[in-house]
């Protein structure tokens, strides 16, 4: 992104897990930047941040914050956007918005660049990011939606505790100590701090991720259902989704079960996913080969593995989808949102 014009950037939620990968993927992919903001709560104001060997301080984010500012990348939770993107849209500045604030909001695009990048072009300020479990599996899924139509997709998800902030990994490698230990402990954080029940997460799995609605899913099921098809532009695409949470650090999995509108070949299918931008294909059940959460850490990639036609549907097809959920699911998603933008803008 070398001889481009610079942009003033700034980073809101600067010091949580999310922000801080934002930044370090800005220094990595040399993002043209001119100044760099960095914006937090008052609580976190006064932190001190590295970019590319400066020293940089942590300011609390007002509506003046965003006064010359041309591309804001918010990550501080969704009263933070609902309060501040509009003061930001005013002063001029492009919002890619990580929180659900604005997901499903019907001017706001939703996008993944891997699916759907044509959409950001229909901004009006703010362009919002999906939930980090939506994004690896649209990746994953878009390549045969495009090849053969999808009418039917059932998922249930194995989400890593990071997604839940750095308290709940905090608390999930305390609570392994205590048991390998043997003392007792009160749980304090999953599966969400709001909720007066907590559940033990070492060596345990939690069917509850966020609070639950009237229709008995949780919000962050109903978040993949509306995504999915919001992203896909297909409202006739049937979606249900179990989420739950596993004292895993770093990476999201998923078992994935797609009905597809056309017959394919297996072999074919997986050369598809193998070609898709964003997707690598590890499928060799022989060499014991499929995708980790240990091996997709740190990686920008949505990895995709045990493909195989299911045995009751011919037209389905099951897989298992895994991806670093705090940089596909998250930074890195908004980092590409960015980079598009700076590209069109020269």
């Amino acid at each position: 992104m070398s001889n481009q014009k610079l942009f003033n950037v700034a980073v809101v939620g600067a010091t949580g897990a999310v922000g801080e990968q934002i930044i370090r993927l800005l220094e990595e992919r040399n993002f043209p930047i001119q100044t760099l903001k960095l914006l937090s709560s008052p609580r976190s104001a006064g932190t001190k941040l590295n970019f590319k060997g400066n020293s940089i301080e942590v300011k609390v984010a007002t509506p003046d914050s965003f006064e010359g500012v041309d591309i804001a990348l918010f990550s501080a939770g969704g009263s933070v956007s609902l309060e501040l993107i509009p003061e930001a849209i005013k002063r001029g500045t492009v919002c890619i918005d990580n929180t659900s604030a604005y997901r499903m909001d019907a001017e706001t695009p939703l996008v993944v660049p891997e699916v759907n990048i044509g959409k950001i072009s229909e901004h009006k300020g703010v362009i919002a990011n999906p939930n980090c479990s939506t994004i690896q599996m649209v990746v994953a899924l878009k390549p045969l939606y495009d090849r053969y139509g999808i009418s039917r997709i059932i998922a249930s998800t194995y989400q890593a505790v990071s997604g839940a902030g750095t308290l709940a990994i905090d608390e999930t490698l305390r609570q392994t100590r205590e048991v390998l230990e043997g003392n007792t402990f009160e749980p304090k954080i999953l599966p969400a701090a709001s909720l007066p029940v907590k559940h033990q997460i070492a060596f345990n799995a939690i069917p509850q991720i966020d609070k639950f609605t009237d229709n008995g899913f949780t919000y962050e099921e109903m978040k993949m259902i509306n995504e999915t098809k919001k992203i896909m532009g297909d409202d006739t695409l049937e979606v249900t989704t179990t989420c739950v949470r596993i004292p895993v650090i770093y990476g999201h999995s998923e078992s994935v079960y797609v009905e597809l509108k056309q017959d394919f070949d297996v072999e074919e299918v997986k050369q598809l996913l193998a070609d898709a931008p964003g997707v690598v294909l590890v499928d060799n059940p022989d060499e014991q080969q499929y995708p980790l959460a240990t091996d997709a850490t740190g990686k920008l990639d949505t990895f995709v593995g045990r493909v195989r036609r299911d045995l009751s549907n011919p037209r389905a097809l099951n897989m298992w989808i895994v991806s670093d959920n705090l940089l596909k699911g998250a930074a890195w998603n908004a980092v590409q949102i960015a980079e598009y933008i700076a590209i069109e803008q020269n």
